[in-house]
């Protein structure tokens, strides 16, 4: 994955070298490592990389990863022209030879080890200085979009911009949200501690994103750090482990608690592991599926309930359409979003609050904005971004932007509608302060 942020929109930061250089931190240490085996003089060997990868991510490049590194050192020689690190990830873009950009990025597993690294083309997303730039930057033909922005102030909410935000549209894993609902409610109610723990299962293992797929069997984590990863993350095994420490009902109570326009649409409220199963497995499955009513799809589930046989290799053509995926529209985001922050609010320990704001999604300016609360979410022909920022004062403001397509190649993994997102959050818009 790599992303164009805020501020990196062609332009150059004189100052992105040492920003790298003056990092000390583990990811910017990872990333300073990273760009150096771009421009050191010999090219490392595979068992001198080990000690810096997650295992699979080395054992997916059955040719070796430092043949793909020299393919990307000979689009150099590179130099560093912007560096953003944003919680467990970071995105360098640099500038090769005749001005050409490109955008490396790495995100860390919780060990600290390199989970993702990725270079590729430079992704502009231009500047929104106005309301009106959005819908141009947004149109394309074959891609369904909505976008809504809110503020909240005294109760009272103000729509800043709207566009379809009433349709429901597939969101991937904003599904998340609901499952920290719940999760927020049973440690209120006392039924769950943070403290306890779920145990990996063949039954509850899932497709990346994430890295608890890769933890043996019976690996027991404590929910506080599923809850983590699931949000923070976007762990799929971790949101399945959190649905059956609690329960499919208890997640569509949560649905009905948070206003979801028409909870309907989220029942049976799938895993991730079912969606992966029935979107990508046997067509008679998908088949079943969109034949059937609710009663019949629980009973599909069951049937399927067991190790996943999908692969990851196996995804392909969207199945949004059938109705896996999770549909929720721009103000049903929004809801929950408010929803979850109260959560965090009244429990005592933090926990819910830490886990919201773990991961910001795109720098943020915390001296602006002391709370950020971010949630990304995606499938085959599915894409959506969602924030809910709080200012010094306690008024907040929630921007959500959705897409969806039949054909993915229009989406992209994301780093144009993300930076959007950041373009919408830097702009001064949101504060009546554009510029």
């Amino acid at each position: 994955m790599m992303i164009d942020l805020p501020g990196s929109d062609g332009s150059v930061r004189p100052d992105a070298q040492a920003a790298l250089d003056g990092d000390d931190t583990p990811l910017g240490r990872r990333t300073r490592w990273a760009v150096e085996l771009l421009t050191a003089c010999g090219a490392p060997r595979d068992e001198d990389l080990s000690e810096s990868f997650v295992p699979v991510f080395l054992a997916r490049h059955p040719q070796g990863f430092a043949a793909t590194l020299e393919q990307w050192r000979g689009l150099g020689p590179f130099t560093v022209v912007d560096y953003q690190p944003v919680a467990h990830k970071s995105w360098v873009a640099l500038e090769g030879p005749a001005g050409i950009r490109s955008t490396l990025s790495l995100t860390l597993d919780s060990t600290g080890l390199i989970r993702v690294l990725h270079l590729g083309p430079e992704v502009v997303t231009p500047p929104v200085r106005a309301w009106d730039d959005l819908a141009p930057a947004l149109e394309q033909p074959g891609v369904a979009w909505s976008a809504l922005v809110t503020r909240v102030a005294d109760g009272v909410t103000e729509t800043l911009y709207a566009k379809d935000a009433d349709r429901p549209m597939p969101n991937g894993s904003s599904y998340k949200l609901y499952l920290m609902r719940a999760l927020a409610e049973a440690v209120a109610a006392g039924t769950v501690r943070w403290d306890d723990e779920v145990t990996v299962s063949p039954a509850l293992r899932s497709l990346p994103t994430g890295d608890m797929q890769e933890l043996p069997d019976g690996s027991r984590v404590s929910v506080r750090e599923t809850a983590y990863k699931m949000i923070a993350m976007s762990d799929n095994t971790a949101a399945d482990l959190i649905q059956d420490l609690l329960g499919r009902d208890a997640v569509e109570r949560a649905v009905v608690d948070a206003a979801h326009s028409d909870p309907s649409l989220l029942r049976p409220f799938l895993t991730s592991h079912e969606v992966f199963e029935i979107g990508w497995g046997a067509p008679e499955l998908r088949a079943e599926w969109v034949g059937s009513g609710e009663a019949g799809r629980r009973r599909l589930l069951e049937r399927i309930a067991g190790p996943m046989t999908v692969r990851g290799s196996d995804l392909g053509p969207a199945v949004h359409r059938l109705g896996l995926d999770w549909h929720m529209s721009a103000w049903d985001v929004a809801r929950v979003l408010g929803a979850l922050v109260e959560d965090g609010i009244r429990d005592a320990s933090g926990v819910v609050d830490a886990v919201l704001t773990a991961y910001p999604g795109v720098p943020i300016d915390s001296a602006r904005w002391p709370r950020a609360v971010f949630k990304g979410g995606s499938c085959p022909g599915v894409m959506m971004f969602c924030w809910l920022l709080e200012d010094a004062d306690g008024v907040r403001y929630t921007v959500v932007l959705q897409q969806c397509a039949d054909d993915q190649k229009l989406i992209g993994d994301g780093q144009f509608l993300r930076g959007m997102g950041g373009r919408v959050i830097a702009s001064g818009l949101l504060s009546g302060t554009s510029r």
